[in-house]
């Protein structure tokens, strides 16, 4: 495979798409192509959000979608399109890195196709309240739901090093021990409550780039990492959705940053038996299993949006998506890892793809 996208089908959607949100869903024809969605399938769109995906594939085919989020506002939002759909589309609210449990618990047995949107969506960069955008003012918050500490729950109590480490593993921050420098000696006169406060502190000790790029992105995009666990959550996302599909069921994933992104080929390089010294920061095969797959490459190499859609949707340019089909092989055992202490989930999991290629000599 050369990386080129897949056939893309035609989509079109009677009922309506997400652009009523102001959300443009990237790579949606070649994912509906890798997922190979047919009539009578059963399917997990595991991060819905505007239910961009959930709606592309409810157009395919006369099928089911399990949609999955975090976000208490994407209740509303999926009951709505459930009735535009027949009641073909039912949310079920949570993490997808439970989506077992989540499916399990509703009677529903494996199904056909999981598909994963990585990270945050524009729509909740849009709103300032979220507190996602060093652009936007709003509260220091960051959560993509309404549980666990917030962004500046961190910020304000984190010790130096911590604060540090977080910067640079996900954020690939090198100036990260300014940053915290920084950052400390700021929240000893106040704390931190605005995304603005932050975003200033952060530009008054990092250069600005030549190509422009804030000087607050790195950080920000390292804390919602952080508040989210988003690469332990990604870990536990893939395990799940290694136990709920079917034999021949298709696994999607659409990344946009080199951390998901070697997470994802990595372990699906594991798992179909491509790769040797696995490392202990990722999900876990059990000794003796490497010559069973759980899965195979559909696509060996990444596959990344068309030159159009790049110049229609910017979000799209850094978007890479993995394909890969579940074989009948029964699922590794696997442990989950050990929560680190003031942070979401694990460190481990968090640093766990960035530590596999950090480079000695870079400055934290």
């Amino acid at each position: 495979m050369n990386g080129s996208p897949l056939p893309s089908p035609s989509l079109t959607d009677p009922h309506g798409t997400d652009a009523e949100a102001g959300h443009i869903p990237v790579m949606r024809a070649e994912i509906v192509a890798a997922l190979a969605v047919r009539e009578g399938g059963a399917y997990v769109d595991g991060t819905f959000g505007a239910g961009g995906y959930s709606q592309a594939i409810l157009s395919a085919a006369p099928c089911r979608v399990w949609a999955i989020d975090r976000d208490p506002g994407a209740i509303p939002r999926a009951r709505a399109l459930g009735a535009r759909w027949d009641d073909r589309l039912a949310l079920l609210p949570g993490c997808f890195g439970a989506m077992d449990t989540l499916l399990a618990e509703r009677g529903i047995g494996l199904v056909d196709g999981v598909v994963l949107d990585i990270g945050v969506s524009s729509m909740q960069i849009d709103q300032p309240d979220r507190g996602f955008s060093f652009r936007l003012d709003g509260p220091l918050d960051m959560r993509m739901g309404d549980q666990g500490p917030t962004a500046a729950d961190l910020v304000n109590t984190l010790d130096e090093s911590t604060l540090a480490d977080i910067l640079f593993f996900l954020g690939e921050e090198r100036a990260a021990r300014r940053v915290a420098r920084a950052v400390v000696e700021r929240r000893a006169e106040a704390p931190f409550t605005r995304t603005a406060e932050l975003a200033s502190v952060i530009r008054s000790v990092v250069r600005k780039s030549a190509d422009g790029i804030d000087p607050a992105t790195r950080s920000f995009q390292a804390l919602r990492i952080a508040v989210n666990d988003e690469l332990g959550e990604l870990a536990r996302g893939l395990r799940a959705a290694e136990r709920v599909l079917a034999p021949g069921g298709r696994l999607v994933v659409v990344s946009f940053h080199s951390l998901e992104d070697r997470l994802v080929k990595t372990f699906l390089r594991q798992r179909a038996g491509h790769a040797q010294g696995f490392s202990r920061h990722l999900p876990p095969t059990a000794p003796g299993q490497e010559a069973e797959p759980t899965f195979t490459l559909v696509e060996r190499r990444a596959l990344a949006p068309s030159a159009e859609e790049a110049r229609r949707n910017p979000r799209a340019r850094s978007a890479r998506l993995r394909v890969a089909e579940r074989t009948h092989r029964p699922c590794p055992p696997s442990s989950p890892p050990a929560a680190a202490k003031g942070v979401p989930g694990s460190l481990d999991a968090l640093f766990a793809a960035s530590l596999l290629s950090a480079r000695p000599g870079e400055s934290r």
